[in-house]
């Protein structure tokens, strides 16, 4: 049986092709009556839009990347999940790359990877540099997640700094006087560790504790060996902190798992707080408290720019951006929360 097309759905609901379109598009000047009388013709032939022949009339592929660092770190694959609901709310259709924080693999999604096969880009660089990103003429539409490299670049983040000094201040003012950062770095730079160091530093500064830098235990990367690693080196080599601020929840449950080896009680001894607020800290023994990102806020608003920055592209600009060229790159910082649990409070407690 043939597909049914346009025409079959015009004929069957008594109205033309241009109504059918109409509808389908979502135009606002259409009856109720006859938007009803369309969408139960769709139904009842099984009628579906041609997506390949829209992108194809308005010159894209419809196909637009995700390129994050690690694909099996919790934060990513949720994230992950809430790019793809919010594309396919707007019939995109999402192609996941990992990088694996290699310059040369972000420098090729960066350039759209050598092709005209996707619209744009949603790219969580780590090895990028601002150079590579002003050097990126002719590269696909491309919005930064992350740690703001470029200010010519559209970009969606939490603000880091904010976020680690509130949770740092929320340690200090249960009583924790020696707090380690699990993932710290020195604080200049642009990377997302580098600007938590300088929240973390920023609360000991407003509380009057001195900063120390064996305070910060950098990681190779941020997985739960990592973690566990680093707390255990810090703890063998005499360091009796009160408290840990971990820069990503996978570093915190790891943290756990050592202080749990040494025998150190959580949060009697030790309290931690980790960010993220991935699936996995909600059922650790502690439940871990954490730093959470609106992640389907940060979805939400990549995609939103993203098409914006196609749409500004192919000339057929919408969410505001009234002609190609007009569209200023836009810096958005999405909200985030403490979500306090058992690993500082001992029992579950409001954020």
């Amino acid at each position: 049986m043939a597909r049914p097309r346009i025409k079959d759905v015009a004929r069957h609901a008594g109205v033309s092709e241009k109504t059918v379109s109409n509808v389908i598009n979502d135009y606002t000047h259409v009856s109720d009556r006859t938007r009803r009388l369309v969408q139960e013709s769709i139904a009842h032939l099984g009628y579906r839009v041609n997506l390949a022949g829209r992108h194809l009339r308005k010159g894209s592929t419809g196909i637009i990347a995700l390129v994050v660092p690690e694909l099996d770190v919790p934060y990513f694959a949720e994230l992950a999940r809430h790019v793809v609901r919010e594309a396919g709310q707007r019939s995109l259709t999402v192609l996941i790359h990992q990088s694996g924080a290699d310059r040369e693999h972000e420098l090729a999604a960066l350039a759209g990877f050598g092709s005209d096969f996707v619209d744009g880009i949603i790219l969580s660089p780590l090895a990028l540099t601002a150079d590579d990103l002003r050097e990126r003429a002719g590269a696909p539409p491309t919005v930064l997640l992350g740690e703001l490299l470029e200010e010519g670049a559209d970009h969606v983040a939490i603000d880091n700094e904010l976020a680690a000094r509130e949770a740092t201040a929320h340690l200090i003012a249960m009583g924790r006087r020696s707090v380690l950062a699990v993932g710290g770095r020195d604080d200049v730079g642009l990377g997302t560790a580098e600007a938590r160091t300088r929240g973390y530093r920023a609360a000991l500064d407003e509380a009057g504790i001195a900063y120390d830098p064996s305070a910060l235990l950098p990681v190779g990367s941020f997985r739960m060996s990592d973690g566990a690693a680093a707390v255990t080196d810090a703890l063998e080599r005499g360091a009796r902190p009160d408290a840990l601020l971990c820069f990503n929840d996978q570093l915190a449950l790891g943290a756990l798992r050592a202080l749990h080896e040494h025998g150190v009680r959580v949060p009697e001894e030790v309290a931690v707080i980790g960010f993220d607020d991935v699936e996995g800290g909600r059922f650790s023994v502690p439940t871990l408290s954490t730093v959470a990102p609106d992640k389907a806020a940060v979805a939400r608003t990549a995609v939103q720019l993203l098409q914006r920055r196609i749409d500004e592209a192919s000339g057929s600009p919408s969410d505001g951006a009234a002609v190609p060229g007009v569209l200023s790159p836009q810096d958005r910082v999405v909200a985030h929360r403490l979500v306090l649990r058992e690993s500082t409070e001992g029992r579950a407690a409001t954020a």
